[in-house]
């Protein structure tokens, strides 16, 4: 399918911008009063929304972490930028997809914890635009987003770049680690992220083990957190689970927000801040894996899933990881087509 084309938006100089998203056209009057407040209620009332994970890593095959789990060097993994064409990656497919599986949002990879970035970043040479794809997926993603308004969601490492030589995770002298510069690196995709894309509901951080592990405090997340808010007040930040605290909504990976859940904090257990289980069709890996074919998720699971989440006042996050390619999974489309159908006829399951 062809792209379809952005339409107009309009941005102040400090690149805020003043029209309303599509996504929010149904909160349109909140939006001009409270931007923040619009986005929220806009995400408790979207409920469902499809995880799209790509990179580089969806070449070998063996999941997103295959470059670590492998221990391959970063010179041979940066090669495989020369064999990254996404030939079959069709935004418009992907999220006429998500909209057919009666899904609300999308959230796409901006960059993976390989650093490997999906968007044009003038700040890096390690990404789709510069690779052999020569692409701004990103930016493809948030035109068709816009187009069909539904909201798109950014998911960026934050705790882990294997590829930046400052970053927590990387193989780089530790010693020599200039943990300021990397906050500033990051600080400066998210002003490209948030001036150059159109709006954004959500940016999703990822990689809170590295800051967990050390001192919080160290990675001033609640700045990075008051950048995005000045550069789009609507656009929501969650970091996993949680924190700091601040976050506008947690999500824990394929965990229910219990008294049970283990590793998810007291933010995403105790907070009246809305809450998302994230979870995978390929409930081994988030990235393509060739060995969990035959393993995803079924119609009946998924459907499983939605009375549990419905039960907690949950949003579900379900993720589904495109192929070398850039194409869906075939196995993934027939799981999820028939979920559609059934909450087309009886609607969304209730509390």
């Amino acid at each position: 399918m062809g792209s379809v084309p952005h339409p107009t938006m309009f941005q102040n100089d400090d690149g805020v911008y003043d029209a309303t998203p599509t996504y929010l056209f149904d909160h349109a009057e909140l939006y001009r009063s409270n931007a923040r407040e619009a986005g929220l209620t806009w995400f408790r009332e979207a409920r469902y929304g499809l995880g799209v994970t790509y990179g580089l890593h969806a070449l070998l095959g063996r999941g997103e972490n295959v470059q670590l789990t492998d221990d391959i060097s970063a010179s041979d993994y940066r090669r495989l930028a020369d064999r990254f064409t996404a030939s079959r990656f069709e935004a418009n497919e992907i999220v006429e997809f998500a909209i057919a599986s009666g899904m609300r949002y999308v959230s796409f990879t901006a960059r993976s914890s390989d650093g490997f970035c999906l968007f044009n970043s003038q700040l890096s040479d390690f990404t789709s635009a510069k690779a052999a794809a020569g692409r701004d997926l990103v930016g493809e993603m948030a035109s068709i987003c816009e187009y069909h308004g539904i909201g798109l969601c950014l998911q960026y490492s934050h705790g882990q770049d294997w590829h930046h030589p400052n970053a927590p995770g990387s193989k780089a002298d530790k010693a020599a680690m200039d943990l300021d510069a990397y906050l500033e690196y990051m600080s400066g995709q998210m002003h490209e992220l948030l001036t150059q894309y159109g709006p954004i509901a959500a940016i999703r951080l990822d990689g809170i083990a590295a800051p967990l592990a050390g001192n919080s405090q160290d990675y001033r997340c609640q700045e990075l957190y008051d950048l995005i808010h000045h550069l789009q007040p609507q656009t929501l930040v969650s970091y996993q689970h949680g924190l700091v605290g601040s976050e506008d909504f947690f999500s824990a990976n394929h965990q229910l927000p219990t008294e049970n859940a283990t590793d998810c904090g007291f933010f995403f257990t105790h907070s009246d801040r809305p809450q998302e289980l994230h979870t995978s069709l390929t409930p081994e890996s988030w990235g393509f894996h060739a060995e969990q074919a035959g393993k995803h998720l079924r119609d009946k699971q998924i459907w499983a899933m939605l009375e549990q989440t419905a039960q907690h006042q949950t949003n579900l996050l379900l993720n589904t990881a495109l192929m070398p390619d850039g194409s869906l999974d075939l196995e993934d489309i027939d799981a999820l087509l028939p979920v559609s159908q059934r909450i087309e006829e009886h609607g969304f399951p209730q509390a």
